[in-house]
């Protein structure tokens, strides 16, 4: 799995001219699945979700809250698969590397319930897996952090 992790004031993911999903403070995660992912990875990427220290605190304390500890900010889930474009080779991605849809659709699926569990159904909000989307933020920072299940 790959993802990207962005720190935001707000974001929203928008499909055929209609905002279907929308948060306020939070975190921004671009997903990818890889071909032979396995589930544990995932699932530990959930709680590291949860538990990472990239938010200020009430002083202004850079690296000292989280999103479990911040119940008024968001988390908005945005499959990617194109993290696994592979540009070293001439000027088209090559994108192999990516999981099949049914089996990524799954696993992302998967994934976002996992994430609801942890913070509340409220709380996580997703894009439409597989539809072309147009997602708008504004970075916080910007803080912006890359994490590779393989890693």
């Amino acid at each position: 799995m790959r993802a990207v992790i962005q720190r935001v004031k707000r974001a929203s993911v928008t499909v055929d001219g209609e905002v279907v999903s929308s948060i306020g403070k939070g975190l921004v995660v671009f997903v990818a699945v890889k071909k032979g992912d396995v589930w544990d990875e995932f699932k530990k990427f959930s709680s590291k979700i949860e538990n990472l220290r990239i938010f200020d605190d009430e002083n202004g304390k850079m690296w000292a809250r989280s999103l479990r500890q911040l119940t008024d900010h968001e988390l908005l889930l945005v499959s990617q698969f194109t993290l696994y474009g592979d540009m070293r080779k001439g000027t088209r991605p090559d994108l192999h590397l990516s999981a099949k849809a049914d089996e990524a659709k799954a696993t992302y699926d998967r994934f976002v319930e996992t994430c609801r569990g942890l913070l509340g159904k409220e709380r996580v909000k997703d894009g439409v897996f597989g539809a072309m989307m147009d997602v708008e933020l504004v970075n916080d920072g910007p803080v912006t952090l890359t994490f590779d299940g393989s890693d």
